[in-house]
């Protein structure tokens, strides 16, 4: 089985990813990355859904089993090009010319929160899943770019909350703030999704210049502010 496949659902193009609890390594992320590719141009969708083929996990942030044997070998060339991948990831997903909705049917914490954060609309399931930023109790602090898209996808007050506690939140919660469009049963969350993403069948050029108008700040954040802490090496983890 493929890390990441896809396939078409009419104008949509469902994604799913098949790397255990999808922790960002580079063979995840690389993987990913080629399916957005063959989506973008072999197709002619015009919709994105991204979901995962594990029973309680969307994505659970960094593979820290792959990240810290780095870090403690002191390799910082390897290190960097792991965080550059991982903001290529971030902003791809932001700017994929294709309106963008993540299925999360399961727990999506740390670095995958701010993954979904990137797509257009989230779903998430009712029954089972958090929805989590523990970066304060990992010691942390977020880069620019991040910051950028938790803004984008969380009311401010609510982000505050999230940051400074590390607490969990249920879809429930998550759908009264705003922060995910819908909480769906697991039963119902694929069906409640692709209906949803029906509704989109817009001119793939204007969608992907409406996005590099809309989050020129977002974008700024991932290619430029971000750059001088990567470059840095101090990787706080």
């Amino acid at each position: 089985m493929a890390l990441v496949e896809y396939r078409l659902e009419e104008h949509v193009a469902v994604v799913t990813l098949n790397s255990g609890e999808n922790r960002f390594n580079p063979d995840f992320m690389n993987a990913f990355l080629e399916v957005l590719d063959a989506v973008e141009n072999r197709t002619e969708a015009c919709t994105l859904v991204v979901t995962s083929s594990h029973d309680k996990i969307f994505a659970n942030g960094l593979d820290l089993d792959w990240l810290m044997p780095v870090v403690q070998r002191k390799d910082i060339a390897a290190a960097k090009n792991y965080f550059y991948l991982l903001n290529k990831v971030l902003k791809r997903t932001l700017i994929c010319p294709l309106v963008t909705v993540a299925a999360m049917n399961g727990h999506a914490f740390a670095g995958g929160a701010i993954w979904c954060c990137a797509y257009d609309f989230r779903f998430m399931r009712l029954d089972r899943g958090f929805f989590c930023l523990p970066e304060i109790d990992l010691g942390i602090p977020f880069l620019p770019g991040m910051l950028g898209l938790l803004k984008k996808a969380i009311p401010m007050y609510k982000l505050e909350e999230m940051a400074y506690s590390g607490n969990r939140f249920t879809a429930q919660e998550c759908e009264k703030h705003h922060i995910v469009t819908k909480a769906c049963h697991i039963d119902t969350l694929m069906s409640e999704v692709s209906e949803f993403a029906k509704n989109f069948r817009k001119r793939r050029a204007v969608i992907g210049e409406i996005k590099l108008r809309m989050y020129k700040d977002i974008i700024h954040a991932l290619d430029v502010e971000d750059v001088p802490y990567i470059k840095s090496g101090k990787f706080n983890i």
